[in-house]
């Protein structure tokens, strides 16, 4: 083999000389791949030239392969036909086997209730599977999949870019946690009765201003403000403080701690939603579908059990 030619061979020449062979004519060839007749002819030329050998010459009012351009055209066409297929035909994927990472992005609010089930799941229905989980809220979360940090997050969010898909996943609103040994709520305290307990709150920005004070314009006696939803139980548990939390993270604190009670929220109810969002680039991408339908039963089974 000639090197010093090969290293100037386009193997984007190559279906062109495979459209001139099947239709005997650089006219036809132009027509079948949407190019001019003098680019499909230069084309020809630059792939002559690579080889150092002619490969097609004129016959009658067509043209027709030498034998090095019948060689050449026997060659590569179960190659290209190859090639086209594997990049037209479906993603190959079986959960059983698939050795895949999927990087999850969970916010506090729902990571103890998701991450046990999902891995459970997964470990039955695709035992090879990896799951990298991290902590993401509404403010890091657009940034997180944009960069493709990760590739599935479920948590609350604003506005983001038109680059991510969002599915509602699940619906809460806030409840009243407590210990009743030291706390007399009831389960539809009045706001008076709920305004006159101690407080602990979730603030992320590391305030003492919560829902109550910033949507209801009413003022609490918080007590402790802490940064995350993880600590929250076991500091209700055998304390005077009340916790006025999402009912999702209420649910899982009770399935721990059952002597805990749930009140009902003594402001007008405002639901929200948590999401699951993934970038468009991962639409189709079997492993990740596969995880994110997962996810979507496993949140079809805790609104099912939701308190209050």
């Amino acid at each position: 083999m000639n090197l010093v030619h090969t290293r100037n061979l386009d193997l984007n020449l190559v279906p062109v000389l495979i459209a001139v062979a099947d239709t005997g004519s650089v006219t036809e060839a132009a027509k079948r791949l949407y190019l001019t007749q003098s680019a499909t002819s230069a084309a020809l030329g630059r792939l002559k030239s690579a080889i150092g050998e002619a490969i097609v010459v004129r016959h009658g009012r067509g043209v027709a392969l030498t034998e090095r351009g019948a060689r050449l055209v026997a060659e590569a066409r179960p190659l290209l036909d190859a090639l086209l297929q594997t990049a037209l035909q479906p993603a190959r994927f079986d959960a059983k086997t698939s050795e895949r990472t999927i990087r999850i992005g969970v916010a506090d609010i729902v990571d103890e209730w998701l991450l046990p089930r999902l891995l459970r799941f997964l470990e039955t229905e695709a035992p090879r599977m990896r799951v990298v989980s991290s902590t993401v809220q509404f403010r890091t979360v657009g940034e997180a999949l944009s960069t493709r940090r990760i590739d599935i997050a479920v948590t609350k969010a604003g506005e983001l870019p038109a680059s991510i898909v969002r599915r509602p996943l699940l619906r809460t609103h806030f409840v009243c946690v407590f210990d009743p040994r030291f706390v007399r709520l009831g389960t539809r305290p009045t706001e008076r009765t709920y305004l006159a307990q101690d407080h602990i709150i979730v603030s992320y920005n590391g305030d003492l201003r919560g829902i109550v004070e910033d949507t209801f314009g009413r003022e609490r006696r918080v007590r402790c403000s802490v940064a995350s939803f993880a600590s929250i139980g076991a500091i209700v548990d055998g304390s005077r403080l009340v916790a006025t939390i999402p009912n999702t993270v209420a649910s899982q604190i009770l399935t721990v701690r059952p002597h805990l009670r749930i009140a009902k929220f003594p402001f007008a109810r405002r639901d929200s939603s948590v999401d699951l969002l993934w970038p468009t680039a991962l639409d189709v991408d079997p492993a990740c579908r596969f995880v994110r339908d997962a996810i979507v039963g496993l949140a079809s089974e805790v609104q099912a059990r939701r308190p209050l």
